[in-house]
C-alpha cells in the first residue's frame, strides 16, 4: 500500500533533507502553469507508462497531483513497477496551498 504524506509531513521533509525526495508532478500542463510546487519533476499521469524510466529508482518519489487521487494511481503504478520508496501528497497542491504555502496559487 502505498505512503500517504501530508503536505506538513512533507514539508518538514524537504526542510531536513531537501535533495532526499523528487517531487514528481503528475498533472497536465496547463495545470502547471498555473501553479506548481518547486522544484519537481513534470511528467503527466498519461505519460508515465512511458517516461518512468526518467525517475531516480534509488531515491523517495512523493507525487502530486491537484487534489491527491491522480497522484495516488501514479503512486500505485509506480510501487507495482519496482520503485521502492513511492508517497502520495494526500490533497494534492490544492492542499499544499492551504496548510504549507499559501503563495501557490490555487485553482479549480
Amino acid at each position: 500500500m502505498v505512503e500517504e504524506l501530508t503536505p506538513t509531513e512533507l514539508a518538514a521533509r524537504l526542510q531536513r533533507n531537501p535533495g532526499e525526495v523528487v517531487l514528481l508532478d503528475v498533472r497536465e500542463s496547463w495545470e502547471r502553469d498555473l501553479a506548481v510546487i518547486d522544484p519537481s519533476v513534470h511528467i503527466p499521469m498519461n505519460e508515465i507508462a512511458d517516461r518512468n524510466g526518467e525517475l531516480p529508482p534509488d531515491r523517495a518519489i512523493v507525487v502530486y497531483c491537484h487534489g491527491g487521487t491522480r497522484s495516488a494511481m501514479v503512486a500505485s503504478y509506480l510501487e507495482h513497477h519496482g520503485f521502492a520508496s513511492v508517497a502520495n501528497l494526500t490533497g494534492g497542491i490544492e492542499e499544499w496551498s492551504l496548510t504549507v504555502d499559501p503563495k501557490v496559487p490555487r485553482y479549480r
